[in-house]
C-alpha cells in the first residue's frame, strides 16, 4: 500500500463526514465525489467506513427510491456526526500546520 493510500485511509472518515454534511448521499455517489477531489477510494473501503460511522451513531441511512434501478440508501449526519466533523476539522488543521512547519524547517536545514 502506498503512503498516499495509507494517509487517505486515516482521513477517509472525516472526508466522508464532510461530504455527507452538505447533503444526503449514497455510497457510489460518495465515491464519485471523492474522486472529483482527487481522492480515489474503492467502494470496498467506503462501505466499511459507512458501516463504522453508522455504528458509532455519526450518520444514519434511509432507503429512498432511485430514479433508475433499485432503491438506494442515502446517508445524513446526526448531531453526533456534526460534532465529530467539527472535531476532525480542528484536528486536521492542527496536524496540517504541524507537518507544514516540519517540512519548512527541513527545507531550511538542507
Amino acid at each position: 500500500m502506498s503512503l498516499r493510500s495509507q494517509i487517505l485511509k486515516g482521513i477517509l472518515e472525516g472526508c466522508i463526514l464532510s461530504i455527507i454534511s452538505r447533503r444526503p448521499v449514497y455510497g457510489y455517489e460518495l465515491a464519485e465525489t471523492l474522486k472529483r477531489y482527487g481522492l480515489v477510494v474503492s467502494e470496498g473501503s467506503i462501505y466499511p467506513a459507512l458501516m463504522r460511522l453508522s455504528k458509532e451513531g455519526l450518520i444514519q441511512g434511509t432507503m429512498r427510491k432511485s430514479p433508475s434501478g433499485p432503491d438506494r440508501k442515502y446517508y445524513t449526519l446526526t448531531e453526533k456526526g456534526k460534532e465529530a466533523l467539527a472535531s476532525f476539522k480542528r484536528d486536521w488543521r492542527d496536524v496540517m500546520r504541524s507537518v507544514e512547519r516540519l517540512l519548512q524547517e527541513e527545507q531550511h536545514d538542507e
